[in-house]
């Protein structure tokens, strides 16, 4: 029997509301699922591709090609992009809970068929507007169901090292192309050689989407079969609705996930639209902007196959607020850089920053969201990141046009540090204590129960929650004064606060 206000663990052998029960021959982890797991990675990496065809190219196109004077016009295809791809990775996630993560992943493919003909034939802007629509709905669709799929295929335990390697992946693709389209651009000319690669990236996507990669959802029930929520507002019967008030507003550490993601997709969009024209109009050529276009995401790529893994060890928070101020600090010295060099450095800096902080908001996402809603949650948390980008256009549109590309960029650099802060100041530590290592503080806190008010099983998901905090307890019910083992379970009671 339990205390009032505690969320009994499932009774052995409890089915889920799927139907699944633990032990139906899924297994959750890494190891398990490697084969399958890689080609979701070697996926993404193609996602990221597409995405970084247009990384050196497309600004140079708005000023060089279209002679777009006007900052704010240059940056309409990053405000198209990032709108509809934060409204599709909302669709993305309630799709996937619907018909499953493999028909939105191929659908996903189809619409970027036409992307790359429509860049190299495109007789005016809106053409390339266009393109960018459909590549927002192929991003938030493609992304978002392997980022969903690799969470399934894992399970808690190594969740910050399976966002760090898809992470790595698809942004490590982006630099490879950015770099590959700048050479190919500066021999050949800004189109079409640039988006051919993309081409066959998106080919390669559909074949292997359709013909080799497996669902996935089956996990994520059996997950749910055996999982015990952190209290009863998290639980796994929440309406669509509910769960995107919960992550957006309402609980503390969803909500300071996804204004960090908003603002970090603000600055990334920033780079990607202002940062190659700040570089050209200093006189820099193209072979040079698309190193620096590269190195930005190269080492944001790299960066993430270390820091998803520590946050697995060190916990989610600080990585990710550190992480925001490191950000701000690169954001600030390209406004100040007037070098190819000092730009080098802010991009080795700004890539750093960057992985700190994006495999860490999805693993967060991740440990706090109940497997019956998480493709939602994600979904509402990708809505948020990717509106940065649109966000971003707007705001650094207006203010450039207004007052110079200068101050654009540190205004983002000022935001992006005030990010930083909430997240100190909001968001609690998510990581579940039984990844802490054996001598590690979040360690010695997850075999202290007293402290941190737990009360699942050793034998269990786990969760410590701060007595404070709201998930504490329900609404209305007053705090447990003792809690006991579940049936048949060999530990002793332990009290929470």
């Amino acid at each position: 029997m339990t205390s009032p206000g505690v969320t009994p663990p499932p009774a052995a052998g409890r089915a889920s509301s799927a139907g699944l029960q633990p032990g139906d021959g899924v297994q959750l982890g890494l190891r398990a699922n490697l084969a399958q797991f890689s080609l979701l990675v070697a996926v993404n990496a193609l996602v990221g591709g597409t995405l970084g065809q247009e990384r050196t190219v497309v600004p140079l196109l708005a000023e060089q090609t279209f002679h777009l004077a006007a900052l704010g016009s240059a940056l309409t295809f990053i405000l198209a992009f990032g709108a509809v791809k934060a409204v599709t990775n909302f669709f993305a996630g309630t799709l996937s809970d619907r018909f499953g993560r493999k028909p939105v992943l191929v659908a996903g493919w189809l619409v970027a068929l036409p992307i790359p003909p429509m860049l190299i034939w495109a007789p005016n802007w809106g053409w390339v507007v266009a393109a960018n629509v459909l590549l927002g709905i192929n991003q938030g669709l493609t992304w978002s169901t392997t980022v969903i799929m690799k969470i399934d295929l894992v399970g808690p335990a190594r969740r910050g090292l399976a966002m760090g390697l898809n992470e790595a992946a698809g942004y490590g693709a982006v630099a490879i192309t950015a770099l590959a389209t700048g050479y190919l651009a500066a021999a050949h000319g800004l189109r079409p050689a640039p988006f051919l690669l993309g081409a066959a990236y998106i080919a390669l996507g559909l074949g292997l989407s359709a013909a080799v990669v497996r669902e996935t959802r089956g996990h994520a029930r059996h997950e749910a079969a055996a999982y015990v929520a952190a209290a009863d507002h998290l639980g796994g019967q929440l309406t669509t609705a509910q769960v995107a008030r919960l992550t957006s507003f309402s609980e503390p550490a969803l909500s300071a996930a996804c204004q960090a993601g908003m603002v970090n997709n603000l600055n990334d969009g920033v780079a990607w639209g202002l940062f190659p024209i700040l570089f050209a109009r200093h006189g820099l050529g193209v072979s040079q902007i698309g190193i620096l276009a590269a190195l930005y995401p190269a080492v944001w790529g790299a960066g993430q196959l270390a820091t998803g893994a520590l946050s697995d060890r060190i916990g989610r928070k600080w990585l990710i607020a550190v992480g925001m101020g490191v950000q701000a600090a690169a954001i600030g010295l390209v406004a100040a850089g007037t070098t190819f060099a000092a730009w080098a450095l802010a991009a080795v800096v700004l890539g750093a920053g960057t992985a700190m902080v994006y495999p860490t908001l999805l693993a967060a996402v991740g440990d706090v969201a109940h497997p019956a809603w998480r493709a939602r949650s994600v979904g509402v948390y990708r809505l948020w990141r990717d509106g940065g980008f649109a966000v971003g256009a707007l705001l650094a549109g207006v203010i450039a046009d207004a007052y110079g590309i200068l101050a654009a960029i540190w205004a983002v650099a000022a935001l992006t540090a005030a990010s930083g802060l909430v997240v100190a100041v909001r968001m609690y530590e998510t990581r579940p204590p039984h990844q802490a290592g054996k001598g590690s503080p979040s360690g010695r806190a997850a075999r202290s129960l007293t402290r941190t008010g737990q009360v699942a099983p050793r034998d269990g998901p786990q969760r410590a929650i701060p007595e404070n905090h709201p998930r504490h307890r329900s609404p209305g019910r007053r705090p447990a004064a003792a809690v006991s083992p579940p049936p048949g379970g060999a530990d002793d009671p332990h009290r929470t606060s």
